[in-house]
């Protein structure tokens, strides 16, 4: 009985784990090129866990297999603000520390350097863009990322790729670290625009509710196991 126990037990920690992901989707679901994160599961023999080779005993359990990032592309949202730009296709901003971004919710800091939310300068071919303060009348930015201030041209983003996006770590503040060399991409910047997070708010409730239900039906046959053996145990006793 207490290998029943335990494998309904370990359906309950993967559905914790599972609920932690989907309530941080949904913290972040109003962060600007935020990217929903998902877990799989696999089936584990008992045996294997147990590290104890048994014949006959085919009973599995659940356990976690790979925790990974949904890179879909997330909704356009048109703001009009010239330093608001969006990556269409596969591309991510550079920023200085080797860090990556698909929020390019950008801004201009006191020294003129173009900046993420968080204050981290951006890269462009020559290092951090900076824009000189002052007379600014008009910031265009190209589809290939290029940006000119009063019809001079200033600099270009940065935007890079990677072979293999698994390798990809979420860092915080929204960034992206990778241990791989970046690639350059020719994704299209696009100005006046922000990529919103890829979150489905209404799949992530409805997901919620169902994580619910089967971690308190996991929870009855727990228990309903616990009252078996307590029964067992107590008709024993009285031998």
């Amino acid at each position: 009985m207490y290998k029943g126990s335990y494998i309904a037990a370990s359906g309950m920690v993967v559905k914790q784990r599972q609920m932690d992901l989907v309530s941080n989707n949904l913290a972040n679901s109003a962060t600007f090129g935020y990217k929903q994160d998902r877990v799989s599961f696999k089936d584990v023999y008992v045996s294997e866990i147990n590290g104890v080779k048994q014949q006959g005993d085919q009973r599995d359990m659940t356990n976690t297999d790979v925790y990974y990032t949904d890179q879909s592309e997330g909704a356009f949202q048109s703001t009009g603000n010239p330093l608001d730009v969006a990556i269409s296709g596969d591309g991510y901003f550079s920023v200085e520390g080797n860090k990556y971004t698909r929020a390019g919710n950008f801004s201009l800091d006191t020294d003129g350097y173009i900046v993420t939310k968080s204050g981290d300068r951006v890269l462009g071919a020559n290092g951090p863009i900076q824009i000189q303060t002052g007379n600014i009348q008009d910031i265009q930015i190209g589809q290939d990322g290029a940006i000119s201030v009063n019809n001079q041209a200033v600099d270009k983003f940065s935007v890079v790729t990677f072979a293999d996006k698994k390798n990809l770590a979420k860092q915080g503040n929204n960034f992206f670290v990778s241990k791989d060399e970046p690639l350059e991409s020719t994704a299209q910047v696009n100005q006046g625009v922000i990529e919103s997070s890829n979150v489905n708010v209404i799949q992530e409730m409805v997901t919620m509710i169902e994580l619910l239900r089967e971690y308190e039906t996991q929870q009855k046959v727990v228990q309903t196991f616990d009252d078996a053996t307590a029964k067992v145990t107590g008709s024993m006793a009285t031998l």
